[in-house]
């Protein structure tokens, strides 16, 4: 029996790899014939770094400027011309310095994307030519502007001089010189790996819907909504109607805007970002052939629904005629909802529990558990195909 192990992290609790070799030890538990193959995924934001790594990809250790301009230690991958860059990692929420109460402090006004730029310069400067920009979890509302600055690009106000970094200082920028961008960005093809589909400006823009999630007051969210469009219009000025049809484009929204500059300046291709990890793990191969898939996350919500990683695992299974269950922390879908989706069984860890605090201290444990269970339950309902 072939077995194929493809979660996600739970967030908060264990990280992917560690989901699915615990899943692998219950599953060796009930069979130890099993022939399983374990492929860690994300759905393009946190952890696609740590996919990209566990599909052969070699990490790259870098030193970039981090969200609020402190140095930060993050890294790339590459696997031949090809390079991964996870966004979270340089200029996320993540890499914000952490308060006492060990939250993150957050700074929606001032927080950077330079970082990321950095980043894909060190790529570029590899050689790298198909560059996969990943990004999710952001600290910034910066249109971008900041990756660009890492790769080259000069943001000026009125005198000429070079705007510090974050959203709300391009409120003043009167020039946008591109003129010093990486001599390799053309020779470069890049995946914009994102999922929301938000424009950059507006109700429904970058700072209005994710501004607040990152410090944004009411009146920040309005600031930065204006900076956003000053960027865009001053771009424009450089780069004509595709400016401002990019701003428009649906993904242009994502990450603080970072999306917009992809789009904009770097031309990149916009793709679900599920979509792109489970091609960077070579997904399809792997269950071609498999007797079960199995997949998971942290919490199966609504938000799983619109192309999560168990979704996109479950398409992958679906399309080879592979049952697929599906292991997460919790769901907050009814059970109509969880049989309509497709999923052979759902696996919840707070059914095992006697609180979600007690399923998330105890994850490992209960992932081992609920490994044994699929493959007995999966081998028993072999004996009974084969009787009949």
């Amino acid at each position: 029996m072939r077995i194929v192990v493809a979660p996600d992290k739970f967030k908060g609790s264990v990280s992917a790899r560690e989901a699915a070799d615990q899943l692998a030890r219950g599953i060796r538990d009930a069979r130890p014939d099993a022939d399983l193959v374990i492929l860690p995924v994300a759905d393009g934001g946190e952890g696609t770094l740590d996919a990209a790594l566990e599909s052969g990809y070699e990490r790259r250790d870098l030193t970039v400027t981090g969200p609020i301009g402190e140095p930060v230690p993050a890294a790339w991958a590459r696997r031949g011309d090809e390079a991964v860059v996870e966004m979270s990692l340089a200029s996320g929420l993540a890499a914000l310095p952490h308060g006492e109460d060990g939250e993150p402090i957050l700074a929606a006004r001032d927080a950077t994307s330079r970082g990321t730029g950095e980043l894909i310069a060190a790529a570029l400067d590899a050689g790298c030519t198909t560059i996969v920009v990943a990004v999710g979890g952001s600290a910034s509302t910066d249109g971008g502007a900041g990756m660009l600055a890492g790769l080259g690009a000069r943001l000026l106000d009125s005198n000429g001089d070079d705007l510090p970094d974050g959203g709300a200082a391009l409120a003043r920028l009167s020039r946008v010189d591109l003129s010093g961008l990486h001599p390799r960005l053309d020779e470069a093809r890049f995946v914009l790996a994102a999922d929301v589909d938000n424009p950059l400006t507006g109700s429904n823009g970058a700072a209005s819907v994710f501004g607040p999630q990152k410090g944004a007051s009411e009146n920040d969210v309005a600031d930065l909504d204006a900076a956003l469009a000053t960027f865009r219009d001053r771009l424009a000025d450089v780069l004509g109607e595709p400016a401002h049809t990019a701003a428009g484009a649906p993904g242009a929204g994502a990450a603080g805007g970072v999306g917009y500059a992809a789009l904009a300046v770097l031309r990149a291709e916009r793709r679900p970002g599920i979509d792109v990890v489970l091609d960077l793990v070579c997904l399809d191969d792997a269950v071609a052939g498999a007797d079960l898939l199995i997949t998971g996350e942290g919490s199966l919500d609504e938000q799983s629904l619109g192309g999560k990683t168990p979704i996109g695992v479950l398409k992958v299974g679906q399309a080879h005629d592979v049952p697929v269950v599906a292991v997460c922390g919790r769901t907050t879908l009814p059970g109509s909802v969880l049989h309509q989706t497709g999923f052979q069984a759902v696996h919840t860890l707070t059914a095992l529990a006697p609180d979600p605090t007690t399923s998330m201290r105890e994850a490992p444990r209960l992932l081992r558990g609920i490994g044994h269970t699929i493959a007995t339950d999966h081998a028993a309902a072999d004996t009974e195909h084969s009787r009949r």
